[in-house]
């Protein structure tokens, strides 16, 4: 597998945050049975790991991932817990080197051209435009679609249902990545029909 292989599972990958363990497997579940498939689980929290290893081992359907890798320990830890790719919300050559190393494939964040070009020094060509709107958001990436015409985006951090069509429109992107999908109250409040209905409304929507 290669993070593009994610890109070819639904338009919408959502942005996990886990602070109880116990939410892990039936939000995970909530999430598959609405059609999102492509989980990306933030090493943000104590229990992510876990809640990382209970997904894989539970969860049929899912592919699960780790997100805000910022170490070769990151990745290493991740990899051991049983996510089958990275998300990093920047890049360093030691954070590639590591998930290289691990057969972990990596979807880096970067916000600068020079920062694309850093990540497809290594060989990356696959990146997560992050935080999208803070970094300019629609303009930018229509910006960067001129210099790296063979780069494709993952662009995440204040997206929403409303304005991910608008993303999902470029070119130059292939997926976007949301925390609507998993809001916290719904998560707090155990309503998983809930959460399974922003995932359905979120594969719904056109690339």
């Amino acid at each position: 597998m290669n993070t593009l292989d994610l890109a070819a599972q639904g338009p919408v990958i959502p942005v996990i945050v886990i602070d109880n363990l116990a939410d892990a497997v039936p939000l995970a579940q909530a999430l598959v049975a609405g059609g999102v498939k492509v989980l990306e689980v933030t090493l943000r929290t104590p229990v992510a790991l876990q809640a990382i290893e209970a997904m894989v081992k539970a969860v049929q359907g899912a592919i699960v991932g780790a997100g805000t890798i910022r170490s070769a320990d990151d990745a290493r830890a991740a990899k051991a817990a049983g996510a089958v790719f990275g998300v990093s919300p920047g890049y360093t050559p030691e954070v590639g080197a590591a998930c290289r190393e691990l057969s972990l494939p990596l979807l880096p964040g970067v916000a600068t051209a020079s920062e694309v070009m850093m990540a497809q020094a290594d060989g990356l060509r696959f990146l997560k435009f992050f935080p999208a709107t803070a970094a300019g958001g629609i303009p930018m990436l229509k910006a960067l679609a001129g210099p790296f015409p063979d780069v494709v985006f993952c662009p995440t951090g204040g997206i929403s249902l409303q304005t991910a069509p608008d993303f999902l429109a470029l070119p130059n992107v292939k997926v976007c990545g949301g925390s609507w999908l998993t809001p916290a109250d719904a998560v707090k409040a155990g309503d998983w029909a809930r959460i399974t209905r922003l995932a359905q409304e979120a594969s719904a929507l056109a690339r």
